[in-house]
């Protein structure tokens, strides 16, 4: 209970508090906005940047690492979409669309800070490196599986552009390559600059659980409930159990097992929701999922901590 109490619930208190005060109206959408808009763009791709470019990347990014954590993340993606189209009868659009909702994980805004709260700053080398190629991962599998899913393969060809322009104009992923940059061309920073990039990266995680709660002050549980329960178990139990037993297989260590399972027990990102509003499938359960996932997020990471101990 103790890890529930000094662990996991500051992280969902500051949630809350983003919560409270949009739904009282004392924090606007306009205000919501601009914080998530301040920490996506500017504080956050700083925080990344800062990781990645002091990252050892001989010692850090392990493959068996990365693929103990998509193996799962695919496993799940794949799991979403024939459970939509089966087991609910979904067109095939909404079912990748709820596939998305499976695989993208919220490692983050809420993987980072409860991972660093656990385990320490010491302990986040292995959860950056699977930050890394999260969002390029995940876009390419998710968007690449849609226009399929709604093309010829002529049209594939044309959605090449929209792939791209969805993975590299992405703040985080800017910020993650050009941390990159800095670390293989070994380039030291000035002083000077260093702490004003800490000065953001410190200020990108309060302001973006904050807004997280604001943009989910937003949402309402109006989707397919049992629907949203077969993402939440997907996201929350059974991504991190396949992992779990990944990490094992390859014979990883503990460092490695705890960094891979709590990243993939982590509930459905902000950014599920706005796949699903691209391709207008699915937006009502891929808000009602952002939602119930990260309520349930606060009892089910519990019980992953007292799992890896």
């Amino acid at each position: 209970m103790g890890a529930l109490i000094e662990i996991i619930l500051p992280v969902f208190l500051v949630i809350g508090f983003g919560y409270g005060a949009a739904r009282a109206g004392l924090f606007s959408e306009a205000h919501v906005d601009a914080l998530m808009y301040f920490a996506t763009h500017f504080a956050i791709p700083c925080l990344l940047f800062l990781a990645i470019a002091r990252i050892d990347l001989a010692s850090d990014f392990d493959w068996r690492l990365l693929a103990s954590f998509y193996t799962g993340a695919t496993a799940v993606f794949v799991l979403g979409i024939l459970g939509a189209r089966l087991l609910f009868g979904r067109p095939w659009e909404d079912s990748v669309a709820i596939g998305f909702c499976c695989l993208f994980s919220n490692t983050v805004l809420l993987g980072i800070p409860i991972a660093q709260r656990a385990y320490g700053e010491d302990e986040l080398a292995a959860v950056f490196s699977i930050v890394a190629f999260h969002s390029p991962f995940c876009y390419l599998l998710g968007i690449t599986t849609m226009e399929i899913t709604r093309s010829s393969s002529g049209q594939l060809i044309r959605a090449v552009p929209r792939i791209a322009k969805a993975m590299f104009s992405n703040a985080l992923i800017l910020g993650i390559a050009a941390g990159f940059a800095v670390n293989l061309a070994d380039v030291t920073l000035p002083n000077v600059a260093t702490q004003a990039l800490e000065l953001m990266a410190r200020a990108g995680l309060p302001a973006a659980l904050f807004g997280l709660g604001g943009i989910l002050a937003r949402y309402r549980p109006e989707g397919d409930m049992m629907t949203v329960l077969f993402i939440v178990t997907l996201s929350l139990a059974v991504q991190p159990a396949i992992v779990y037993g990944m990490v094992h297989l390859l014979g990883l260590g503990k460092d490695a097992l705890r960094a891979a399972v709590i990243t993939a027990a982590m509930a459905p990102g902000v950014n599920t929701y706005i796949f699903a509003d691209l391709y207008g499938s699915a937006r009502r359960v891929a808000a009602t999922s952002v939602l119930v996932g990260t309520a349930a997020c606060a009892l089910s990471a519990w019980v992953w901590l007292q799992i890896l101990g």
